[in-house]
């Protein structure tokens, strides 16, 4: 994985994920949902990353718990298949592309968090 993406500052990334979901008619609401989920984060979390200016490395490294679900996350993303990435930062940032972009496209929630 290259330096610039575990390099990209949650604080900027989680506004542009949220206005991805917002634009499909979903709710920050289901965006969190499925952030805790795959880190372990909750609200006071999620909040002390950004307003720690928390870099995507370090966000995943502080990430309390990373769902043992997560491994059920694949299909293609920018391309690449997230089950076949070897480096685990890598592979936890475009696991948390694909959920992202299966709240956008409308999947049922029980389907996004692998119930």
């Amino acid at each position: 994985m290259s330096d610039k993406i575990a390099g990209l500052r949650w604080n900027r990334i989680y506004p542009l994920l949220l206005n991805k979901v917002e634009r499909k008619g979903r709710t920050k609401q289901e965006l969190d949902e499925v952030i805790y989920w795959l880190t372990g984060y909750d609200e006071a979390g999620l909040a002390k990353q950004s307003a720690q200016d928390a870099d995507y490395a370090t966000f995943f490294a502080n990430a309390p718990r990373i769902n043992p679900k997560a491994e059920l996350i694949t299909g293609l993303i920018c391309g690449i298949r997230v089950e076949e990435i070897s480096h685990p930062l890598e592979q936890q940032v475009r696991r948390l592309d694909k959920l992202v972009d299966e709240l956008a496209r409308g999947k049922p929630m029980e389907k996004i968090l692998r119930k």
